[in-house]
């Protein structure tokens, strides 16, 4: 059965997508963690090896990642065009990221065009994502235009991002 979502449960879950994005933004450990339940999972699918963070000691690693690095003082996640759609466990969203990068004296850069795909439940009174999937803006999303079969576009990891693949979480076992 799917439950319900009524204007409340969707303003909250537009809010949840913000807090996301500021809450890494801005380096704030705590509520970006706090976006997700206990164990909730990130999973990164636009490079060859996909990265997957699960549960709140992986997830800190993540921001922890970013807060370290002085290139993302400065980036600034854009989401927009929020679906939300009643599911049998809560939820599911898409919404377009796009992420712009701050660069000195400028122009600033867009660093990301994207989109997230994302399962949410109810935990401690409220709405948290259980998984978040962030993809490129390629493939399927765009198979319906001439010139594109659909096919998953991966791109090889950037070097800089090796370290964080490094804390990821373990495969899930099926």
């Amino acid at each position: 059965m799917t439950s319900a979502i009524d204007a409340g449960d969707r303003l909250e879950i537009h809010e949840l997508a913000a807090r996301y994005a500021w809450s890494l933004d801005t380096g704030d450990e705590d509520a970006f963690v706090d976006c997700f339940t206990r164990e909730g999972e990130l999973v990164w699918d636009v490079f060859e090896t996909e990265g997957r963070w699960r549960g709140t000691a992986a997830l800190r690693g993540f921001i922890d990642y970013f807060r370290r690095r002085p290139e993302s003082a400065g980036r600034q996640h854009h989401v927009s065009n929020l679906i939300v759609t009643p599911a049998a466990t809560g939820a599911t969203a898409k919404s377009y990221v796009a992420v712009a990068l701050r660069r000195e004296p400028g122009p600033h850069l867009l660093n990301v065009m994207g989109y997230y795909e994302d399962e949410l439940q109810r935990e401690d009174g409220r709405w948290r994502f259980a998984r978040r999937v962030i993809r490129d803006w390629s493939g399927a999303v765009l198979s319906r235009f001439a010139g594109q079969d659909g096919a998953r576009s991966a791109r090889p990891l950037p070097p800089p991002l090796a370290e964080l693949w490094e804390v990821q979480s373990a495969p899930r076992r099926t």
